[in-house]
This record gives structure tokens, C-alpha cells and sequence, in this order.
């Protein structure tokens, strides 16, 4: 199982980032949430500030690129294996910095890749 961050997260059931929580939970991923506020959902806090989370296997994000510059250091700090970029969320600069680290940069669909086995 991979252990997986979701920036962007949300108590709102209506969003993306929600049912990604909710799918990567059924499938017996280990999430860590931030969001703009905090709640909780699936048993699991959204916290609001960037903490040092350790063993992150996969970032996924639900920010526009122009939300996403102050994580970039954060994200890298992380050594996570892999950044999903789910749609909307697509950001080349960003990319590159990722894969200058070592870091996948994936353009893809979280709930897609869950659904299909690819995740």
C-alpha cells in the first residue's frame, strides 16, 4: 500500500479530492490530508499547516499551478516517489523541479488509476 499526501483535500463530498480520499481508503492506502480548512473525514484529519510527514510514497494534487509554488520546497522535502498531477492541476516548472530531485512527475487521474488497477 502506498502511503499517499493529498494537497487540495476537502470535506466537501462533491470534490475531487474528497472522493479520492475516500477511494484510496477503501483500497487500503494510508492517507495524510491538507487543506484550506480543517475537518476531518474517513477517521483522518485535514490539517491545515505542512507538517513533516514521514514515509510518503505518493503526492497527490488538487491545487491549480498558480496554489502550487509554496510547496514546492515542502513537496521536495518529502522524498516522495512520485507527484500526481490531476487534471487541472498540470504545472511543467514544477514537473521539471520534481524530476531534477528524482521525483516522478505523473500526469494522470487519481480515482482513474485507482479504478483501474494502476494506482
Amino acid at each position: 500500500m502506498k502511503k499517499t499526501l493529498i494537497i487540495g483535500a476537502s470535506s466537501n463530498p462533491e470534490r475531487y479530492a474528497y472522493k479520492a480520499a475516500e477511494r484510496l481508503v477503501s483500497h487500503g492506502h494510508e492517507i495524510e490530508m491538507i487543506g484550506r480548512s480543517s475537518d476531518e473525514i474517513f477517521g483522518q484529519v485535514i490539517d491545515t499547516e505542512k507538517k513533516a510527514y514521514t514515509g510518503i510514497d505518493t503526492v497527490t494534487l488538487y491545487l491549480s499551478s498558480k496554489f502550487q509554488t509554496e510547496y514546492y520546497d515542502y513537496i521536495v522535502s518529502l522524498h516522495p516517489n512520485r507527484v500526481v498531477f490531476n487534471p487541472g492541476t498540470e504545472n511543467p516548472e514544477f514537473e521539471v523541479l520534481l524530476q531534477e530531485h528524482g521525483i516522478i512527475a505523473e500526469q494522470a487521474c487519481t480515482l482513474v488509476l485507482l479504478g483501474t488497477g494502476q494506482y
